[in-house]
């Protein structure tokens, strides 16, 4: 296994070898196939922001906060830029906010294989039996998660965003999109092609564009805020990263609430609560 930076929790082992070259979004030259491209790349991609709310009023900002910043309305937004971005074409959208807090949206997607051939604009139904077989592999989701605990005063809200494709789509070059988009303290992504194409020789293939981790699509600017670590399987096509924010400003993590309000001491032990709390998410396992 192979440990691409300096993480938190110790080495991490990769078995296999690297394939491809590092830092590429695709193929160099367009692969020749036989037939339609049946791999399916799916990109998991959850983020954690963590916040520091003591009193009934800092909860109920918080709430508010969350309604507004992850909203369905918003939500979508974000999904149409990720399936411009992935060149793909939206067929359905069904979104839903929940009370108090929270919201899922799920988009059905097809890629420009599967639009009407010599027309620009995208299949409308009814659609043919093949093209629907095709389709129910192909979709952008995102799921939202508040979890609170009044004893603790810390606020964990979770996001979700699945992105499943077939054929030439690769969801990779959305990372820098996402993550800008959403404050995130902690982050997973999982990445994985299965199944396999054939090229005009009939020659098996189990991926069609480089990659050593996931990490070769993320700006260096954004990886240099986090301690990020991989665990890859090179030969299951597999690849998992997780990052933590570096250097977490108490600022950012109080609602209504001045820092300099706050005596230095107290604003040290939220801090380290706060810091525990990201450790133990990040990790997985109740640390302290």
């Amino acid at each position: 296994m192979n440990r691409r930076k300096a993480g938190l929790l110790g080495s991490f082992f990769v078995y296999g070898q690297a394939i491809g070259k590092e830092g590429s979004f695709g193929v160099e030259e367009k692969l020749k196939l036989y037939g339609f491209n049946n791999l399916t790349k799916s990109l998991s991609f959850n983020i954690y922001d963590i916040c520091y709310a003591k009193s009934h009023r800092e909860q109920q900002d918080y709430i508010k906060y969350i309604d507004s910043q992850y909203n369905s309305e918003r939500l979508t937004k974000i999904l149409s830029r990720v399936t411009e971005m992935i060149g793909a074409h939206v067929l359905n959208i069904a979104r839903q906010d929940y009370d108090p807090q929270g919201a899922s949206v799920t988009f059905l997607i097809a890629e420009e294989a599967a639009m009407n051939s010599g027309h620009k604009k995208p299949l409308q139904p009814p659609l043919p039996d093949a093209v629907v077989a095709h389709l129910d592999k192909s979709h952008v989701t995102v799921h939202t998660y508040p979890e609170f605990h009044p004893e603790t005063s810390i606020a964990t809200f979770r996001v979700d965003i699945d992105v499943a494709t077939c054929g030439e789509i690769t969801p990779l070059k959305t990372l820098d999109y996402l993550i800008g988009n959403f404050d995130s303290d902690i982050i997973t992504m999982d990445y994985r092609v299965r199944g396999f194409t054939r090229d005009v020789t009939g020659k098996k293939l189990f991926m069609d564009h480089d990659i050593t981790s996931i990490q070769d699509f993320i700006k260096k600017e954004t990886l240099d805020s986090y301690d990020a670590v991989d665990i890859n399987i090179y030969q299951a096509n597999l690849f998992h990263t997780k990052m933590l924010i570096k250097e977490p400003d108490l600022k950012n993590y109080l609602f209504n609430t001045d820092i300099y309000e706050i005596p230095p001491k107290t604003r040290l032990e939220i801090s380290n609560s706060l810091r525990r709390e990201m450790i133990e998410i990040f990790s997985g396992q109740n640390v302290f």
